[in-house]
């Protein structure tokens, strides 16, 4: 493959709170970085450490955040979706070909291609996967200082049983997501049921 090519992946398909982040990268040839992987399989100190190397030394990347109002208006596969497609859009230089951790692509206009297990295959996705990890954790840890209790900065968001319970206790934020099934539960106040229902995806 020649010309610039661009790797994308997301974080936070999962959570009943927060945003869906999608990052895109484009590695610099000359400035190779070693240690890239797939983002769940790293300590979060080593993923702060990439995210820093990889900002200094991409030749482009970007970090798109796709909020929970707009999950909702949608669903969550477009939202990681139109994220995607943002975050390309926001690369400078723009790439010549695209390659998108899993099996669905985004509308894009360049040739782009989806490979499963990508962020543990293509560096430029392992390196998109850290950025949009480490954003969307750092977003998460500073929401929980306006919505305290919640144990925003522990969980990010995720269906923990903890956060189901402060869920129920609490209530529901402006960042959760109404769509998503334990959600849902305690606005129709069935805070009994949020222990066993998945988030819909």
């Amino acid at each position: 493959m020649t010309g610039l090519i661009a790797g994308v992946d997301e974080a936070g398909r999962g959570p009943l709170a927060g945003p869906v982040v999608a990052a895109a990268v484009i590695l610099d040839p000359a400035q190779p970085i070693a240690g890239l992987a797939d983002s769940k399989t790293l300590s979060a100190r080593r993923r702060e450490a990439l995210a820093a190397q990889i900002r200094a030394q991409a030749s482009g990347w970007s970090v798109v955040f796709v909020d929970a109002a707009e999950i909702d208006a949608c669903n969550i596969l477009e939202a990681t979706l139109r994220a995607m497609t943002r975050a390309v859009a926001a690369l400078a230089p723009a790439p010549d070909r695209v390659l998108v951790d899993g099996n669905r692509l985004p509308k894009l206009l360049m040739p782009a291609e989806a490979i499963v297990r990508g962020d543990a295959r293509v560096p430029a996705i392992s390196a998109a996967s850290i950025l949009a990890k480490v954003a969307r954790d750092a977003w998460m840890t500073t929401a929980a200082l306006a919505f305290p209790g919640y144990g925003f900065e522990i969980h990010k968001g995720y269906p923990t049983r903890a956060h189901r319970d402060a869920l129920a206790r609490l209530g529901v934020t402006p960042l959760h997501r109404r769509s998503f099934a334990p959600v849902a539960a305690v606005l129709h106040g069935r805070t009994g049921d949020t222990a066993d229902q998945g988030q819909r995806t």
